[in-house]
């Protein structure tokens, strides 16, 4: 069995801390058994890890989330790059033609798909490695896993089994789904043997190359990647799962939960603080999470949660949280980015009547890595090293640098800096709004730059 994590969503509904360059499975506020402050995507990543399942794993994740997929779990890590995001249905199909005609994997094999979001226990990891199993042994189309729910929530999609019968298999036949009842409703559900539908299911590889075949699709990966802006941007649940005329859902009695909105997130922090701020004590069910170097302070709010990051600011009741996606409409690239080599911070970005635009950002680069050898067609920068030490080089000539150099970088020039130390920049980067900037690399490893690009 080969499983297939999705991790390309987008970064509204845990705005202002997530946004396009860092989505909601990337963010550290949940902790491991080591006290070690970790992202969804590390903790489930470990997770499929430690039973067994990372040998046959892979990760489907948007273009412009590489580096930091990269960053967070290995520079290995086994990745299908989504040339953009258009929803799980052409995730899961692009996932399947490379699993087909770039790795060879059989058309009998069955796959597992698995969102990045859900809290869960180890033990539900022996569900997902069951639905091999219960796909052979039914010989249905998909295999789901359903959660017993623990309350009647309106939050969630609803698989309806058929009515039981005598037969004692671990799996049940499915005969409709329910998208996000009302509470009175799905307490009737419930009485019906429902389950949670919590996005995880399987089917052998054929069944969705035979689909792509029969809707025109290309079945070969990288033709598929050419073709993506054509195909429908539509989840595999609305366009394969509820037309799909077999169905089984094996039952999970355990602890699971979608962490997919900040009231659901909030209750699996162990701390209701992070960052600078104070929540007084009369504040009740309260979570502060502040990412910038500006105090908050809660006085008597209970119930609500307060986000700070470069991106904004949010205050929200935690009960209405899931409605932030309906008033983000800011126009702004991302304020903060973690890459493979560090993070930037977007401090100010200005643009002048006289058609001047200056953008100041606080770069950081971590021990040993390096920015790649580059150059800006329309920008120059001034750098002020305020930490640590580096070897920086330009158009081949080569200086060791250190807190307090300040760095003059004219358009069109080629650079690169290396950190020896953890290095932190304030660049001022400024050119004219009207010429479009564009950042051309040479090389990318350290090695490259040192054998190419170094005067002798």
């Amino acid at each position: 069995m080969k499983l297939v994590l999705l991790s390309g969503g987008s970064g509204k509904r845990l705005w202002p801390l997530s946004n396009d360059a860092r989505s909601k499975q990337f963010l550290k506020v949940l902790e491991n058994d080591d006290d070690q402050m970790v992202s969804m995507v590390q903790r489930v990543w470990s997770q499929i890890k430690a039973n067994g399942l990372g040998d046959s794993s892979y990760i489907a994740t948007s273009k412009s989330q590489i580096e930091m997929m990269q960053s967070q779990i290995s520079s290995d890590v086994p990745l299908i790059i989504e040339p953009e995001r258009r929803d799980t249905f052409a995730a899961i199909a692009l996932a399947a033609t490379y699993l087909y005609s770039f790795q060879g994997v059989s058309l009998d094999e069955v796959i597992a798909i698995l969102p990045v979001d859900p809290f869960v226990e180890n033990h539900f990891f022996e569900s997902v490695k069951q639905l091999e199993t219960v796909l052979r042994s039914s010989d249905a189309d998909l295999a789901l896993i359903g959660v017993r729910p623990t309350y009647p929530s309106s939050k969630y999609g609803y698989i309806i089994p058929e009515e039981q019968d005598t037969d004692t298999s671990d799996y049940r036949t499915v005969s409709r789904f329910l998208e996000k009842p009302t509470e009175e409703y799905a307490e009737e559900l419930i009485r019906e043997h429902a389950l949670w539908n919590c996005g995880v299911f399987a089917f052998k590889l054929g069944y969705v190359i035979q689909l792509l075949e029969q809707r025109g699709h290309s079945i070969h990966y990288e033709e598929l990647a050419k073709q993506y802006n054509t195909m429908s941007k539509i989840s595999f649940d609305y366009e394969v799962v509820e037309k799909a005329a077999n169905i089984v859902v094996l039952p999970y009695e355990g602890y699971w939960k979608d962490l997919g909105t900040w009231n659901t997130l909030t209750e699996e922090m162990k701390n209701n603080q992070i960052g600078w701020g104070t929540i007084s004590h009369d504040c009740e069910n309260t979570h502060l999470i502040n990412e910038i170097d500006i105090p908050v302070s809660i006085i008597g709010l209970s119930n609500v949660v307060v986000a700070v990051s470069p991106d904004g600011i949010l205050v929200t009741d935690k009960s209405a949280s899931p409605r932030i996606k309906d008033f983000i409409n800011y126009d702004q690239g991302p304020m903060y980015e973690e890459r493979q080599w560090g993070w930037h911070r977007i401090l100010d970005d200005q643009k002048y009547e006289n058609g001047r635009c200056v953008l100041t950002k606080r770069v950081c680069i971590k021990s040993g890595k390096n920015l790649s050898y580059q150059l800006h067609s329309n920008r120059e920068e001034v750098w002020t090293i305020v930490k640590g030490e580096g070897e920086f080089v330009q158009n081949g000539n080569f200086m060791q640098v250190q807190a307090g150099n300040v760095l003059h970088i004219p358009m069109k020039t080629l650079h690169s800096v290396r950190a020896i130390s953890e290095l932190e920049i304030i660049v001022v980067q400024s050119g004219v709004e009207q010429d479009v900037n564009q950042v051309v690399e040479i090389y990318t490893t350290w090695d490259e730059v040192t054998e190419h690009c170094i005067k002798l």
